[in-house]
C-alpha cells in the first residue's frame, strides 16, 4: 500500500483497460489522483472530449463509494516531458494532504508502447505495475465510434461493447447526436484519407511546414482555419514548405497568402526575434510534422492591413492578455508555440 496512487491516462474515451487500472489504483490507496491529460485541447478525432466529459465518464463508472475517494487533476500537452513532469508533480503536491511531506506516492501502468515512456519519468514514485488487460485500445473505439453514423453507432460499437462500461457506451449514443460528432467524423474521415494517401510511400513521411507568430501592439495575428484538419479553430499563419524555398521563404509566402500581410522584407527582418523548431513526434495528426515557427515583434507600429485567404476563413488581431481564455480554441500544438514566445501560462 502506499498513501497516494497516481494513474495518469487520457480516456478518449473510458475503456475497461482504464476501470482495471483505476481498480488498482483505488485498492493500492486511500487516496487517488487521476491525471487526465490533453486538457484544454480544442477537439479533434484523436481528443474528441473536453476533460470534464472524460471526467463524467470516469465517475459514472465507478461506485458512488470509489468515486468519492478520487481526485481528477486536468493536466495539458506541454509537448515537453520535463516541463509536463514538473507541471505533473506540482498538481500532485497540490492535491495531496498538508503535513503529508515524505508520503508514499505510487504510479499505476503498464508499459503499452512508446507512449508509455513517462512511466519512468517520476523518479520517487513507486511503480505499480498492471499487465495489460486485453487487446483493447481508445484507438479501435474511436475508430469504430467515427466510421458510424449517428443512427448507426449502437451496431457499430456492439462488438466492442463488452470492453467499456455501459455508462461510457450511453455517453458516446448520445455524444454522437450533437453537432461535435458531424464535424469530428468529418476530420476523422479526412486525416484517415491522408494517412491512406502516404502508406504506399517507401518509408514513414516526415513532413515539414513553416508558422509566423506576428505581434504587433501587443496583439498576435490569428487565422481560424477554413478546412480540416481543425476546420474554425484558432492558428497562427502556416503551411506546408515548397520543393524549392527556404524556410524563411516560405513562412513570407503563408503569411501573405493567407493574411495579405504585405510588409517589406527588410521589415520582417527587422522585426524578427527568434525562430523555434516545434517537433514533438505527436504535434499532428497528419503524421510526423515538424514546423519552423517565426517570431516577429513590430512594437508600437501601425497594425498592418490584413484580409483572410487562402486556409483562412477569417484572421484577426487579438491581445496577447486574452490567449489564456482561448486555449481551447487552438488548433493542434499553436497555443503552445504562443506560449513557447509569449509566456502565456
Amino acid at each position: 500500500m502506499v498513501d497516494t496512487a497516481i494513474y495518469i491516462g487520457r480516456f478518449e474515451p473510458v475503456h475497461n483497460g482504464h476501470m482495471a487500472l483505476l481498480q488498482r489504483a483505488l485498492d493500492s490507496a486511500q487516496q487517488v489522483i487521476v491525471v487526465v491529460g490533453s486538457a484544454w485541447q480544442a477537439r479533434s478525432p484523436k481528443n474528441p472530449f473536453t476533460w470534464q466529459e472524460r471526467e463524467a465518464m470516469l465517475r459514472a463508472a465507478l461506485p458512488a463509494a470509489d468515486a468519492a475517494r478520487v481526485q481528477v487533476l486536468p493536466m495539458r500537452d506541454y509537448y515537453n516531458e520535463a516541463v509536463w513532469v514538473q507541471a505533473v508533480r506540482q498538481g500532485v503536491a497540490r492535491l495531496t494532504a498538508p503535513g503529508a511531506h515524505g508520503a508514499s506516492v505510487g504510479l499505476v501502468g503498464h508499459f503499452k508502447d512508446a507512449t508509455s515512456g513517462y512511466l519512468s519519468a517520476f523518479p520517487g514514485w513507486e511503480l505499480i505495475h498492471v499487465e495489460r488487460q486485453g487487446p483493447i485500445d481508445a484507438t479501435a473505439i474511436r475508430d469504430a465510434y467515427f466510421g458510424a453514423t449517428p443512427d448507426t453507432v449502437a451496431p457499430a460499437l456492439a462488438p466492442l461493447a463488452s470492453q467499456m462500461p455501459a455508462s461510457t457506451l450511453a455517453t458516446l449514443t448520445e455524444f454522437a447526436h450533437t453537432p461535435h460528432y458531424l464535424a469530428l467524423q468529418q476530420e476523422w474521415q479526412m486525416l484517415r484519407s491522408y494517412r491512406q494517401a502516404w502508406a504506399a510511400a517507401p518509408y514513414p513521411p516526415v513532413f515539414v511546414t513553416v508558422d509566423a507568430v506576428l505581434r504587433c501592439q501587443d496583439h498576435v495575428l490569428l487565422i481560424r482555419r477554413a478546412h480540416a484538419p481543425g476546420k474554425g479553430q484558432l492558428a497562427v499563419p502556416g503551411g506546408f514548405i515548397e520543393q524549392r524555398e527556404t524556410v524563411w521563404q516560405s513562412c513570407l509566402r503563408e503569411l501573405v497568402e493567407e493574411t495579405h500581410c504585405h510588409l517589406p522584407e527588410a521589415t520582417m527582418r527587422a522585426a524578427l526575434q527568434s525562430v523555434a523548431v516545434f517537433d514533438h513526434p505527436d504535434r499532428s495528426q497528419r503524421g510526423r510534422t515538424i514546423t519552423h515557427a517565426h517570431y516577429f515583434d513590430l512594437g508600437d507600429a501601425q497594425f498592418p492591413v490584413v484580409q483572410a485567404d487562402d486556409d483562412a476563413m477569417l484572421v484577426q488581431w487579438t491581445r496577447i492578455d486574452q490567449l489564456a481564455c482561448l486555449e481551447e480554441e487552438f488548433f493542434e500544438d499553436h497555443f503552445h508555440m504562443l506560449d513557447h514566445f509569449l509566456n502565456i501560462t
